[in-house]
C-alpha cells in the first residue's frame, strides 16, 4: 500500500467518524442549531445535515478513490470554514492551548497531498 493510499483511507476514516459520531449521539439537531446563530441562519440545522452526509457518503466514495479531487476540495471547504467559525486565532488543539486550529490544518494538508499528489517528481 502507498502512503498516499494509506493517508488516503486515514483522512476518510476521520470523516466518517465526524458523521458517525454526530448521528450517533444525536448531535446534528445541535450543531445545526450552533451554525444558526451565524451565517447559516435560519437554515443552521440543514446545513448540518448536508454536512454529516457529506461526510458519510463522501468519505465512502473517498475511500475507494471516487471523485478524490472534486472530493478532496469540499471537505476543505468545511475545515476552512470551521477554522474560520470556531477555531481561529487559537493554534494548539490541547496542550498549550484549547479548541485550536492545527488538527484541521493538518487535514487541509493531507487532503491537499492525496487531491494533488507530485506525479512528476523524480526519484
Amino acid at each position: 500500500m502507498t502512503g498516499l493510499i494509506l493517508l488516503r483511507l486515514t483522512l476518510a476514516l476521520i470523516m466518517f467518524i465526524h458523521a458517525v459520531h454526530r448521528i450517533k449521539t444525536g448531535t446534528v439537531s445541535d450543531f445545526g442549531e450552533f451554525l444558526s446563530m451565524s451565517i447559516f441562519s435560519p437554515i443552521g440545522v440543514p446545513v448540518a445535515w448536508s454536512i454529516t452526509i457529506y461526510e458519510l457518503l463522501g468519505s465512502l466514495l473517498f475511500a475507494v478513490g471516487w471523485l478524490v479531487r472534486p472530493l478532496s476540495v469540499g471537505f476543505i471547504a468545511m475545515l476552512i470554514v470551521g477554522i474560520m467559525m470556531v477555531h481561529f486565532p487559537n493554534w494548539f488543539v490541547v496542550g498549550a492551548g484549547k479548541n485550536g486550529m492545527e488538527y484541521s490544518v493538518a487535514l487541509i494538508a493531507g487532503f491537499l497531498a492525496v487531491a494533488f499528489p507530485n506525479s512528476s517528481s523524480k526519484k
